[in-house]
């Protein structure tokens, strides 16, 4: 495992850009796309979101079980880290967008400055616009209100059935919404019925903490994550042989077969992947763009979305001043797609340089 010196492991952030690239492909080539990459991306995001928030809450509950008043020193300590990793660039991004008055932001301010944004999604079966992408950020909140209370009166032998029962919970509630005429969205954006992907970090990382040895046996060859990848394919398949697009297979095993794909392809990767692929998520390039990778998915529905995008957007504007100057490229998706992702990383970095990064260091002397 390639780690810092305080437990960082680097190929993480490989992972988290390719989840970000493939959220990015889907969207900015979404008049063209049938392959649902971003739901895969996403699906990979709730993983390695589970992992790493299982991991350092149980290495938590160790240090402070025993301590007086235990319970609450380790939830102010989570409370502060999250909050000040996750809340500033959010509510700044809103603060933003409302004074621009982008569509729907001051109409739907509530929901979105609560987190609700997949609430809103799954009551009124409905989406919001540009700012639809947040209710991916909102279940992730949803599911840290519960999580660390899970993790910290749940014994570790214990720990294991209750994540189970997560993942049972996640799977029968979308054949619920399915079999009950719900539109598509409600099982998407639903915080309990993401429980599986979350369940599936929580074991890697009970696992890694509790069984080495299991840990390392699954997760120390490749040939796991190639079988998770065939089988994802696979799905595929079966889901486009019903002609309709959000069929059982896609409203129902997308997400538990991502999962299962993801379990492997993150779990690979605190072991140590090897070879071309140890390069690839290693190399200061994926580093970098997997460290800025909340910047990139926070902004790139605003830097440009097919559906949102008016004529007056800066960046619809850019496009055709570009398209006078190099008429060769208008109409090319992959010129498009380069430059709003380009765009995209440049918002990003100085996001990250300006404002994300001098407050993140504040996380250690906080908490």
């Amino acid at each position: 495992m390639h780690a810092t010196a305080k437990g960082h492991i680097i190929q993480l952030d490989g992972i988290r850009f390719i989840a970000v690239a493939l959220v990015l492909i889907d969207h900015f080539f979404s008049a063209v796309n049938i392959i649902p990459y971003g739901k895969l991306g996403v699906t990979i995001f709730f993983v390695l979101s589970g992992f790493l928030i299982s991991r350092i809450l149980l290495k938590s509950k160790e240090h402070y079980v025993t301590e007086p008043d235990g319970f609450k020193k380790y939830i102010r300590k989570f409370l502060i880290r999250r909050t000040i990793r996750i809340f500033p660039i959010y509510y700044l991004l809103l603060a933003i967008l409302f004074i621009l008055n982008v569509p729907p932001v001051r109409e739907k301010f509530l929901w979105l400055a609560l987190y609700g944004t997949n609430i809103y999604i799954g009551v009124y079966q409905t989406w919001l616009g540009s700012c639809d992408h947040l209710w991916s950020l909102a279940v992730e909140e949803q599911v840290y209100l519960f999580f660390p209370f899970l993790i910290f009166f749940v014994s570790r032998k214990n720990l294991v059935p209750w994540l189970a029962f997560m993942g049972v919970v996640g799977v029968l509630l979308r054949f619920y919404f399915y079999f009950s005429g719900k539109d598509w969205s409600v099982s998407y954006v639903t915080m309990p019925a993401c429980l599986d992907s979350f369940a599936f970090g929580g074991l890697m990382a009970w696992l890694q903490l509790y069984k080495k040895d299991i840990f390392l046996k699954l997760f120390d060859k490749t040939w796991p994550v190639l079988l998770g990848l065939l089988g994802w394919i696979l799905m595929q398949y079966w889901n486009k042989s019903f002609g309709e697009i959000h069929n059982i297979v896609d409203v129902v095993f997308d997400r538990l077969v991502s999962s299962i794909f993801s379990f492997f392809l993150i779990g690979r990767a605190v072991t140590g992947y090897g070879g071309a692929m140890k390069y690839f998520l290693e190399n200061p390039v994926s580093v970098y763009l997997g460290k800025i990778s909340y910047g990139i998915y926070l902004y790139h529905n605003f830097i440009y979305n097919h559906y949102h995008s008016g004529p007056n957007h800066p960046t619809v504007r850019l496009i055709h001043k570009i398209y006078q100057h190099f008429p060769v490229l208008e109409g090319n998706l992959t010129f498009e797609a380069c430059l709003f992702s380009l765009l995209t990383v440049i918002v990003a970095s100085i996001s990250w340089y300006c404002f994300e990064k001098p407050i993140n260091s504040l996380k250690d002397r906080y908490a």
